[in-house]
């Protein structure tokens, strides 16, 4: 727990310093007084975090790789699948960044209903912050090889570096140099670059762990990374699949509803950082342990990682449901969208609780070599255990129904997520004993 809990921390700082970053811009965007701003910054956010998560899919599998090499013994070859891994990340968000940026006005329309000065304000967002996804992407891998190394400190200073450099560039950009909202994604792009230079500096400079690229070291080992960076690539776009398509049901109720989602999408996140802090340091432990054949501790990181998970959770769901009237202050959210981020910060969040287990259980299963199990649990949560809920519930009343499907598809997956991840855990320990 001691291990679980110091890493945990240490990432917990660095992501953290990001999401209140995030929240400080929404806020400043928030005192130019249009509505149409937060809704336009809820469209943008969405597409974008499709780039996110396959950065995060592609650094699980970095990460992953690269701690199983060091768990053996094998520093060697630990660097040269952190170089392969860098040189793959950056031919995916080159060309993945691309095709977004091309195509981003008729993402917005066809899949989110973005309309009016919403839609076109959202487009000249994405215009900006998508080529930054590619400096995002690389310094996401090299804070993954830190904490394969299990360096969490330099591996929070990559984010924190973000972060710090955003709080005082976005009132900056914003209100000192008069861009407006557009003052906020160019923010973005600068504590992207900030971001990479800072995680080079810690894997390459100080560890050492990163090889000479090539494209023949990256032949040989595309197949171990993409084993586990395909599916988790494929487990993690679940998400934002999933939540394009609440926004777009908040969409077809108004514009004031997919306001108070922008709202929702920032606050979230920062009061459940913690949970994504947890499931990137967990990987490595259970990784090298795994490594190492140590079943034992492989279960004991698991037991400690949801025990620390849920009741994390169960804190922060409180915290938000008395914090939410402050919450609608402070982002001047009147209305439809007073109301939405009322009724989410007190009833909706419990849905977080059940996330967090497949969160946890997720990543125990792309780093013990189940990938495959993480990418169905995912998609299944976005698909069943979403679209039929929120659908249905939206049809029965409303925005109320919406969330409560929500939470009941969450339930469901996430708990069925826990009890298969103890199972293939017990599986792997019959099958590691002599005899």
């Amino acid at each position: 727990m001691r291990h679980v809990a110091v890493m945990t921390a240490t990432g917990s700082i660095g992501l953290i310093a990001i999401f209140a970053v995030d929240v400080l811009s929404l806020f400043w965007v928030s005192r130019l007084g249009v509505d149409s701003y937060k809704a336009a910054i809820g469209y943008a956010s969405q597409l974008s975090f499709i780039l996110m998560s396959i950065n995060i899919g592609l650094t699980i599998a970095i990460s992953a790789t690269v701690s199983r090499a060091l768990g053996a013994g094998d520093r060697s070859r630990a660097r040269r699948m952190a170089a392969s891994g860098l040189l793959l990340t950056t031919l995916v968000t080159l060309v993945l960044s691309a095709i977004l940026w091309w195509y981003r006005d008729a993402a917005l329309e066809r899949f989110m209903h973005a309309k009016g000065e919403a839609g076109i304000v959202a487009s000249g967002l994405l215009a900006i912050i998508i080529p930054a996804n590619i400096p995002m992407g690389l310094g996401m891998a090299c804070s993954g090889v830190l904490r394969a190394c299990g360096d969490a400190r330099r591996a929070m200073y990559v984010t924190l570096s973000g972060g710090i450099i955003t709080a005082f560039t976005d009132p900056l950009l914003i209100f000192g140099l008069g861009l407006g909202v557009y003052g906020a994604a160019w923010a973005t792009l600068i504590s992207r670059l900030v971001f990479l230079a800072v995680g080079l500096n810690g894997a390459v400079r100080v560890h050492d762990l990163v090889g000479r690229p090539s494209f023949a070291a990256l032949g040989r080992d595309l197949r171990p990374l993409m084993s586990i960076g395909l599916p988790s690539i494929l487990a993690n776009l679940a998400t934002p699949v999933s939540a394009i398509y609440v926004t777009r049901v908040w969409s077809d109720l108004g514009e004031a509803t997919v306001a108070g989602g922008a709202i929702v999408d920032r606050v979230i996140p920062l009061a459940f950082g913690v949970i994504f802090a947890l499931t990137g340091s967990i990987g490595p432990i259970i990784g090298q342990n795994f490594g190492a054949r140590l079943m034992p501790r492989v279960r004991r990181a698991l037991t400690d990682s949801f025990i620390l998970a849920v009741g994390y959770a169960l804190v922060a769901w409180a915290a938000l449901a008395v914090a939410a009237p402050l919450i609608v202050s402070a982002f001047a959210a009147g209305g439809d969208s007073g109301r939405f981020v009322m009724l989410f910060c007190r009833y909706g969040a419990i849905a977080w609780v059940f996330i967090t287990c497949l969160f946890v259980a997720n990543t125990a299963f792309n780093n013990l070599g189940f990938a495959l199990m993480a990418m169905l649990f995912n998609w299944g949560r976005a698909t069943l255990g979403t679209i039929p809920f929120v659908l249905i519930g939206a049809k029965i009343a409303g925005v109320p129904g919406a969330m409560t499907g929500l939470v009941c598809g969450s339930a469901i997956f996430g708990l069925g997520s826990v009890a298969t991840a103890y199972f293939l855990v017990g599986r792997l320990a019959r099958d590691a004993k002599p005899g």
